[in-house]
């Protein structure tokens, strides 16, 4: 009986298992992506890319859903927002597409995972968040920010695997600003992400 009471307690309290490959992939940035910058480059398309010393927080995640599941943010973006791009934020005054920018820019990368279905609701109860999670944020200056969670944790939650402006790291900062997306990529959100994400 109290061997099966801990094996209900270890459920309860262990963090659920994601595919460990997205956050190898993340982890891997960290001590190669070293410079923040976020200058607007020229991409080859698809499958564009920074050098991979720089880049910002998006790149964290455009390089590992790239290396882990095959998944180009580039790509992706670039497709949903020429069939809706009216859904899409105007913050920058587009009046069309920039396959060289939009999947480097937070508001948009919002926008398509939570039209692929992988939004669930902001919470700071901290049973919420599972590694693997994409969670964004809005630090001071209203500067939008994303990063991946990790499979490391600090106390009662998973650390964070993001840039954000000393290159990529492993960090707890979960609740150090206000979170305005969480998302998780399941079976059917994440193959609506890889129909438009692979070429």
């Amino acid at each position: 009986m109290k061997r099966y009471a801990l094996c209900l307690l270890a459920l309860f309290v262990l963090p659920a298992q994601a595919d460990p490959a997205l956050i190898t992939a993340a982890r891997g940035q960290v001590g190669v992506t070293v410079i923040y910058d976020p200058s607007y480059q020229s991409l080859r398309f698809p499958g564009g890319d920074v050098a991979p010393e720089r880049g910002v927080c998006t790149d964290v995640v455009i390089r590992a859903l790239r290396e882990a599941w095959g998944i180009d943010l580039q790509l992706a973006t670039n497709r949903d927002m020429k069939a809706a791009f009216s859904a899409y934020p105007k913050t920058w005054g587009m009046k069309t597409t920039d396959r060289n920018i939009d999947h480097r820019r937070v508001p948009n990368l919002q926008t398509l995972l939570r039209r692929v279905g992988a939004a669930l609701p902001d919470s700071t109860d901290a049973s919420a968040y599972r590694p693997g999670d994409i969670v964004t944020w809005m630090l001071p200056g209203n500067l939008p920010h994303i990063g991946i969670l990790s499979d490391k944790m600090a106390g009662d939650h998973p650390l964070v695997l993001h840039n954000i402006g000393a290159g990529a790291r492993e960090e707890d900062r979960l609740f150090d600003f206000p979170i305005t997306g969480h998302y998780r990529l399941n079976d059917a959100a994440r193959a609506r992400l890889q129909t438009l994400g692979r070429p």
